[in-house]
């Protein structure tokens, strides 16, 4: 089994551009001659796991149960996470067979590896997926994407520029009553559409800030890598630990945009599939968060973001209570189970001239009532129908279509997560151009969008 790198080794092989995976071999799948569904050795997708905490493991259970590809390697900066998920892998396959590794390059390098899961905490997503996409690998990556626009821009260059196949780790597009939502919706079934609301958890409040001894089976500062440099506090990287704790990094701005972006991506996504116009011309966005002011979580714990598109379509974003108990306009769900019928703690609604149809993981509500059981028309538009999200990216690899969630549509939903972040903390109405993907005449607004200073020697372009 092969260990975590330690700093010293890190510093000792002298690997001064930790982010830089320019110089990695080109490698030809061998997965680009094989049929879906064929599980021929010769003919199977060599899969890599990176992060494998409890995500990266329920994620990596589904391409585990898909019979033409072979998770052959995992790799993760804690042991713990490396025994359970090697455990899970050679339980599956009845053998031995799985490789370990601290560091994602050592699993980028394999020849034999035609695809990785990328399950890191969020600020790695980008700089991984990078990496992989220098390497020739095709990538399923956990949302959300980048923790700066521009890094979303750069990642979207990069697997353009290589032809990789990617996917989008927002699965609800493999929900059919998402799908028939969205199709609903794009063919004119509630008339024009007026309105779109998104709703999600938001972050939550807390977290010790006192410094502690990270964890012994963590290799904490790979797992800072560019992230600001410092110190380890109780339940950081890990939920109960110590017992009694929750992972912290989620909602801290170091490491993440925190829940509007972690979980708004999804029921934002949703919107965006259902009207894809709205990133066809100008638009306006301006929004309130209240952010905690003391522990170590300091991302919104509650917000109202505004969107006003180019075609009259308004859209609200809120952020539902989690862990914060103030009940406010912005993230009381009342008004939407009176509208509604139904809200729960995330969903998408569309509202138009002749009715409206509300979407979340455990229901689809139209009205008129009988909307729901409309069958599509001959000349209807229809979207990619997808019941498994890891089964619908091993067939793009295996077809080079692009997957259900392709890098465009995903650069596309992350912005507007970031958009939502960048009005919030700003307090003030923004024009954006979706066409440049910048904000006009708003020098500040668009200091937002770079990427973050990484922290030495770890680098990005």
């Amino acid at each position: 089994m092969r260990t975590p790198v330690t700093r010293r080794d890190f510093i000792k092989r002298n690997l001064t551009a930790a982010l830089a995976a320019a110089a990695f071999p080109t490698i030809v799948p061998a997965s680009a001659l094989g049929r879906a569904g064929e599980a021929a050795p010769s003919n199977r997708i060599g899969v890599g796991a990176i992060g494998v905490g409890p995500q990266g493991r329920g994620v990596m259970g589904n391409f585990l149960r898909q019979a033409d590809a072979r998770v052959i390697a995992v790799c993760d900066v804690a042991k713990r996470n490396l025994e359970a998920a090697l455990n899970q892998v050679n339980q599956h396959y009845q053998n031995k067979d799985c490789a370990t590794y601290g560091d994602y390059r050592q699993l980028l390098a394999r020849a034999d590896i035609d695809a990785v899961l990328i399950a890191t905490p969020d600020h790695w997503h980008v700089p991984v997926a990078v990496a992989a996409a220098r390497a020739n690998k095709d990538m399923y990556v956990e949302k959300p994407l980048g923790i700066s626009v521009e890094e979303d821009q750069l990642l979207r260059r990069t697997i353009q520029q290589h032809k990789r196949i990617f996917q989008f780790g927002t699965q609800q597009r493999s929900g059919s009553q998402f799908r028939q939502a969205c199709e609903l919706v794009r063919n004119g079934r509630l008339g024009q559409l007026k309105q779109i609301s998104a709703w999600a958890n938001a972050s939550r409040p807390g977290g010790s800030t006192k410094p502690v001894t990270p964890p012994a089976d963590l290799n904490y500062d790979f797992w800072l890598g560019p992230a600001p440099d410092k110190p380890y506090t109780d339940g950081k990287a890990f939920d109960e630990d110590p017992p009694g704790t929750w992972k912290t990094w989620w909602y801290n701005y170091d490491y993440a945009l925190g829940f509007i972006a972690g979980w708004g991506i999804h029921p934002l996504d949703i919107a965006l599939w259902g009207h894809p116009g709205m990133m066809k011309g100008p638009m306006e966005v301006e929004g309130k968060a209240v952010f905690p002011t003391e522990g170590f979580c300091n991302t919104a714990i509650a917000w109202d973001a505004t969107y006003r598109f180019a075609d009259g379509v308004i859209m609200k974003y809120f952020g539902t209570p989690n862990g914060y108990d103030q009940i406010t306009p912005m993230n009381d769900l009342k008004p939407w189970q009176q509208k509604f019928g139904r809200a729960v703690d995330h969903g998408t609604a569309f509202e138009g001239s002749e009715g409206w149809v509300l979407v979340d993981r455990g229901a689809i509500r139209t009205s008129p009532e009988n909307l729901v059981e409309a069958k599509p028309g001959p000349n209807d538009a229809r979207l990619t129908q997808s019941s498994n999200h890891a089964r619908n990216f091993l067939d793009s690899v295996r077809s080079r279509a692009p997957a259900i969630c392709p890098i465009e549509e995903s650069v596309q939903g992350d912005i507007l997560c970031h958009l939502g972040d960048i009005a919030t903390r700003l307090n003030r109405a923004l024009k954006w151009d979706p066409l440049k993907e910048r904000f006009l005449n708003d020098a500040q607004a668009n200091k937002g969008l770079a990427i973050r200073s990484l922290r030495a020697p770890y680098r990005l372009r």
